[in-house]
């Protein structure tokens, strides 16, 4: 089976948007090479984005629409595993970041993320 590749939340907004111009060459690829997973805090983090307005459709009706289009799926790991894990992410307060990086270290997997500060933490985060 393939490596999955792990999307940060402005990955999976910007594939539902159609916004594949703001991908860098190496990331359109990987998402074309690899089976697409995401954590569920970023449901969460969609969720909150939508309350405040930053994007305009709710959380269930983009990933349903990505997982039919695409075939994303959420990550499955043990929630008080993935949590542990992300207190060892001290490098960031923000919950969002400290856990969808946690999620993709622990699987030893690829992290697509435009986030520069996440870059420099996570060594198999790339743009």
């Amino acid at each position: 089976m393939a490596t999955r590749l792990h999307l940060d939340t402005h990955v999976v907004v910007w594939l539902h948007q159609g916004d594949l111009e703001k991908f860098s060459e190496r990331g359109a690829q990987a998402i074309e090479k690899h089976p697409l997973v995401y954590s569920p805090i970023v449901l969460l983090e969609l969720r909150y984005l939508f309350e405040i307005g930053r994007i305009a459709i709710c959380e269930d009706a983009i990933l349903a629409d990505l997982r039919q289009q695409i075939g994303l799926e959420v990550c499955t790991s043990s929630h008080l595993e993935v949590t542990r894990a992300a207190c060892q992410e001290d490098w960031t307060r923000d919950p969002f970041d400290r856990t969808i990086v946690a999620q993709a270290r622990m699987a030893a997997c690829p992290l697509l993320s435009r986030d520069r500060k996440i870059q420099d933490h996570y060594s198999s985060a790339f743009w």
